[in-house]
């Protein structure tokens, strides 16, 4: 059987740790998996995580070495990119998630614009209907965002908002990700063991 392949876009949106323990777990799983980050997505990751990778000549290298993953199973494109593979539903990636997701991208699923290869890939999983899972992240919501998640949500897309829990007793900010991406993980039927389950 062959290998699953994920596309995993991270963008502006507050939470760039999601996106990141998202993708180690991914890898962790032996998933392949194509990183697509926006130009704000890296800014947030400057100032939420102190890592400054835009323009960086080596992020590829970088990234497999920050998330101690296999060069063969993790590539990374650039948002506008639209010659990579993952922009084609010939070569449609498995599984596509977005975490997080900015209110402006998820605007723009919704309405099928494809500005970089981030939305277009969503737009692609749309269209070939393969399972896209969006993780909003905002606060408060407006009548437009609730808007348009219903609209995904009845084309079929899984929105797992970027809501901790907190039934399983979290110490850590780690703890509290670590929730988040496991129902992140869940929805897409990866097998984690990244928070205490409901009355274990």
């Amino acid at each position: 059987m062959s290998t699953r392949h994920l596309a995993l876009g991270i963008t502006g949106a507050s939470g760039s740790i999601y996106g990141l323990t998202l993708c180690r777990e991914l890898l962790r799983s032996g998933a392949r998996v194509s990183l697509v980050i926006t130009s704000a997505g890296f800014a947030v990751l400057k100032t939420e995580c102190g890592l400054d990778w835009q323009g960086c000549d080596d992020l590829e290298g970088e990234l497999c070495r920050y998330l101690q993953a296999d060069p063969e199973r993790l590539s990374y494109y650039a948002e506008n990119d639209f010659c990579a593979p993952i922009a084609s539903g010939s070569s449609a990636p498995d599984q596509m998630i977005v975490a997080p997701c900015s209110m402006g991208t998820l605007a723009r699923i919704a309405q099928g614009v494809s500005g970089n290869l981030l939305e277009r890939t969503a737009d692609v999983m749309l269209k070939e209907g393969r399972p896209l899972i969006l993780v909003p992240r905002e606060t408060p919501l407006n009548a437009i965002h609730l808007e348009n998640m219903l609209k995904l949500a009845r084309l079929g897309v899984r929105l797992v908002p970027a809501m901790p829990a907190f039934y399983q007793g979290p110490k850590t900010l780690e703890d509290l990700v670590d929730f988040v991406v496991g129902k992140v993980l869940d929805a897409a039927g990866v097998e984690h063991a990244l928070f205490r389950r409901w009355g274990n």
